[in-house]
């Protein structure tokens, strides 16, 4: 009797570790398919607000289609430039080549789009990387953007300030002959800092990780000199 009573023991020993080991692995993949919905929940959540926060924004007026910069000159090669307003490397780069860019337009050989990234805020501490950017903006729906850009340039503040003012940025609007008040109501308002978002996300999709980035065609161009820019710009004319 012992005998039996001792196997019938083992054996409801072994069903109940068995037991156990089957709810320990319900449980398991329980979990494992609880995290799986929840990563693909929160991917599609995110994808979804990503796609918000950059899509709901407004271009001004010169914009290209998808938004992603103003556009200038009507040549058959194009030239993307990708710079933020606080960017020392952006302000060398416009003193050392701008004028050929702007020859190269003149001549009808390019067109420029100039993306105006705000990559940089962590370098001020009003973020004026993007108050700059979207300043840029209004600029550009009053008529000015290019010699807005220019001035921003020529008056660029030093990286880790609180940059330029939103009063000092308008002065620099007027300054171009912009009207001063719709300038200003436009700065003030953050109007296109929304659009300085979508500019900035989509250069980041696109592989730009600093600045300044120019690309001839499509193709980043390594010798931003005004040699360099020349060359690549008639070898994709060809």
């Amino acid at each position: 009797m012992s005998s039996r009573k001792g196997q019938k023991d083992a054996a409801r020993v072994v069903r109940e570790q068995l037991a156990r080991e089957r709810r320990r692995k319900r449980t398991l993949w329980t979990s494992l398919v609880a995290v799986a919905v929840l990563v693909i929940a929160g991917g599609i959540g995110w994808a979804v607000w990503s796609s918000q926060r950059s899509d709901t924004f407004t271009a001004p007026p010169g914009a290209t289609e998808a938004g992603t910069g103003i556009a200038y000159g009507t040549g058959p090669v194009t030239i993307d430039l990708y710079e933020d307003f606080l960017c020392p490397a952006c302000n060398q780069f416009q003193q050392t080549s701008g004028a050929t860019i702007d020859q190269l337009v003149s001549e009808g050989k390019a067109r420029v789009v100039f993306h105006p990234v705000a990559y940089l805020n962590r370098f001020s501490t009003t973020e004026y990387s993007t108050r700059s950017s979207a300043a840029s903006g209004c600029a550009a729906k009053g008529g000015k953007f290019q010699e807005y850009a220019k001035a921003l340039f020529a008056k660029q503040p030093p990286e880790g300030g609180a940059g330029l003012s939103d009063d000092e940025l308008v002065d620099i609007g007027a300054g171009v002959g912009l009207n001063r008040d719709d300038f200003a109501s436009c700065v003030s308002d953050g109007t296109y800092k929304a659009w300085t978002e979508h500019v900035t996300d989509d250069a980041s999709r696109a592989g730009v990780t600093g600045t300044p980035t120019v690309k001839v065609n499509g193709a980043e161009v390594a010798d931003r000199s005004p040699a360099g820019l020349t060359a690549a710009v008639a070898a994709a004319s060809k």
